[in-house]
């Protein structure tokens, strides 16, 4: 693991990197930043870095499947896509019956270019792989609140000729990893709010002075940076004791952080905020689309509590 300068230089450069090629092939910038190398070296700091940065930057990228794959024992490859679970669930999308593979789920826009799908099946006590043709997959664009998100609803239905038998954990390692690259993606998409917000608040001129003075606004940019930090803290824990409870916690937590951070940045961004000529709008659609996947927010904690209720006792998730 490398220390905190090092994260912080690689943090600037991937920044930088994607601002100053903006509008370009965000997937082409990060393969010539090294990013699949990275991801293999040192896959906690890879995943804060680079999906931080495109939360900051609002960047789209297929990197999700990447970090999915490398997670079920494949080599990340640009042809590669993986089939991801619906909006708001985590479970494995895709079920084997009499022979055939059987998904429904969403996939990042790699799946329009990959040559390949991998569809994660069964139960993720018992999960299967199974690797289909893209073309074989239905695929229509999610358009919805945020489009350019890349996303997509893919429907499956093939022979399961090839399935391979997964390690009993690959599936939960997936999802925890998938889940910590989520919340890192809307902790720097909050940043970013904040940031906005902040800038203009010094910049609004009201009653002679900049409204960045007022006790009520610095309440609201107060109580936003406190969620943004909290998250951050969380995904800290979540890369120096990673596992299913502190990946769950994090994703749990990024949700309601970007909830807290864009209602309070809204009010300070007053009638500006609304408007599609702000940046803000883009990063809180993000945001809400982020947030669903591999589970929501309330899902996760109620799947928490369940599983607190069942085992009577809680856990120690880091180590003070």
């Amino acid at each position: 693991m490398i220390d905190a300068a090092e994260r912080a230089a690689m943090r600037d450069t991937v920044r930088a990197a994607l601002a100053a090629d903006a509008g370009a092939d965000v997937d082409a910038v990060l393969a010539k930043l090294g990013w699949r190398e990275m991801l293999g070296d040192e896959p906690g700091d890879a995943i804060d870095v680079v999906f931080g940065a495109l939360g900051a930057t609002n960047a789209a990228a297929t990197a999700l499947d990447d970090v999915l794959l490398a997670a079920l024992g494949r080599a990340p490859r640009a042809d590669v896509a993986v089939v991801l679970p619906p909006f708001a669930a985590w479970d494995a999308p895709g079920r084997i019956d009499a022979g055939e593979v059987h998904a429904r789920g969403l996939a990042t826009s790699r799946a329009s270019t990959a040559a390949e799908l991998v569809v994660v099946c069964g139960a993720a006590s018992e999960p299967w792989s199974v690797t289909i043709p893209a073309a074989g997959a239905e695929r229509s664009t999610v358009h919805g609140i945020d489009p350019a998100a890349g996303f997509a609803s893919v429907r499956v239905r093939s022979g399961a000729a090839g399935a391979t038998r997964l390690d009993p954990g690959a599936w939960r390692s997936a999802v925890a990893l998938g889940r910590r690259a989520v919340a890192h993606q809307i902790a720097g998409a909050s940043r970013t709010m904040l940031d906005l917000a902040c800038a203009h608040a010094k910049d609004r001129v009201q009653f002679g002075r900049p409204i960045a003075r007022f006790q009520a606004v610095r309440h609201r940019l107060a109580d936003a940076l406190v969620a943004v930090e909290s998250l951050e803290a969380a995904l800290d824990a979540a890369r120096e004791t990673p596992n299913a409870d502190t990946a769950a916690l994090a994703k749990g937590i990024a949700g309601r952080t970007a909830r807290t951070v864009a209602a309070h940045c809204q009010q300070v961004l007053a009638g500006i905020g609304f408007t599609t000529e702000h940046a803000f709008h883009r990063y809180l659609k993000r945001s809400l689309v982020l947030e669903g996947l591999f589970g929501s927010t309330d899902e996760i904690a109620v799947d928490l509590g369940r599983q607190l209720l069942a085992a009577r006792r809680v856990p120690t998730l880091i180590e003070l």
